[in-house]
């Protein structure tokens, strides 16, 4: 079913199945990096949810996702490994993508397109 955020609700699973990835691998080693991956996995999969039913929150949690993703990519961007690697492409992708559908949908009257 095609969706009115579909590019941002597909960067978001995308960014989610990173973050689980890296959380799982990044455990007991580099447990910074596993609980950021964890949060926005947490919130990706959250917004999705929330864009997926159209809800009038979509864009304020999109908002707080993209910042979340920002300080998860940053984290990984620290390692030298390619889970961390894909993780922070992933969450980079994803807080665009949140940014540019929050702008989008803050542009339209109260209760239009809900």
């Amino acid at each position: 079913m095609a969706h009115q955020h579909q590019s941002c609700v597909e960067a978001c699973v995308q960014c989610a199945e990173e973050c689980e990835s890296c959380s799982d691998q990044c455990l007991g080693e580099m447990p910074d990096c596993a609980r950021r991956c964890i949060d926005c996995a947490d919130i990706c999969w959250t917004c999705t949810a929330f864009m997926s039913r159209d809800s009038q929150f979509s864009a304020e949690l999109c908002d707080i996702c993209a910042t979340i993703c920002d300080a998860c990519a940053e984290e990984c961007e620290k390692h030298q490994n390619e889970h961390c690697r894909r993780c922070a492409e992933a969450c980079r992708h994803c807080a665009e993508e949140c940014r540019k559908m929050g702008a989008a949908t803050k542009k339209q009257p109260v209760g239009a397109g809900r």
